[in-house]
C-alpha cells in the first residue's frame, strides 16, 4: 500500500465510525442529560459506548441510545455489534459534568501526588471540595482532637477521581 493511501476497509471503518458518532450525537441531542464518557470501535466494528447521566444512568437509558444508534444502521452493510453502558459506580470519574450528582457522597481524589478522602460538599465550574474529620494531636496536654478538614482542587490537577461505596 501506498503511504497516504488507506485500504477500503479502513476507510469503510472510518465512515462507518463517523455515523455512529453522528447518530449518538443525535440521541445526545433528544436526552440532553445524557453525555458520553468513553467511545471506542475496533477493526472488526466492535462498538462500545459509556454513557452517564446528570442524574445518572438508567438501563432504559442505554437501551434508548442503544436503539437510536443501531435502527439506524443496515446490518447488510456493515456487521457490527454495539454496547451501550453507563460508566459503573466504580468507574474514575473522567468529566467535570459528572460531579454534581455525586454531591454528599465520599469520594478518593489523587491529585499531584496527593490523595484526599472525604465527602464532596461543593462542586463549581472550575473545582471541587472536600471535607473529612481527621483526629490530631491536641495543641496542649496528651491526648487527641477530632477537626475538620477541606482540600478545594481543582479539576485541571485531579489525577484521579473514585467514588468510595459505603455499605
Amino acid at each position: 500500500m501506498k503511504r497516504g493511501h488507506q485500504s477500503p476497509l479502513l476507510l469503510g471503518n472510518m465512515e462507518f465510525k463517523e455515523q455512529v458518532l453522528t447518530l449518538l450525537n443525535q440521541a445526545f441531542e433528544k436526552r440532553p442529560d445524557l453525555f458520553l464518557i468513553d467511545f471506542s470501535m475496533d477493526a472488526k466494528s466492535h462498538v462500545e459506548i459509556i454513557i452517564d447521566g446528570d442524574k445518572g444512568v438508567s438501563i432504559n437509558d442505554c437501551v434508548e441510545v442503544s436503539r437510536a444508534i443501531e435502527h439506524q444502521l443496515d446490518r447488510e452493510v456493515h456487521d457490527f455489534s454495539l454496547s451501550v453502558q453507563s460508566s459503573g459506580a466504580t468507574a474514575p470519574l473522567k468529566l467535570a459534568r459528572q460531579y454534581p450528582q455525586h454531591k454528599g457522597r465520599t469520594l478518593k481524589v489523587k491529585s499531584e501526588g496527593s490523595e484526599f478522602k472525604g465527602k464532596l460538599i461543593e462542586v463549581t465550574d472550575n473545582e471541587i471540595t472536600l471535607e473529612w474529620s481527621e483526629r490530631v494531636p491536641k495543641e496542649v496536654g496528651k491526648g487527641k482532637q477530632t477537626v475538620v478538614r477541606k482540600e478545594t482542587i481543582a479539576y485541571n490537577i485531579i489525577d484521579q477521581a473514585q467514588i468510595v461505596l459505603t455499605f
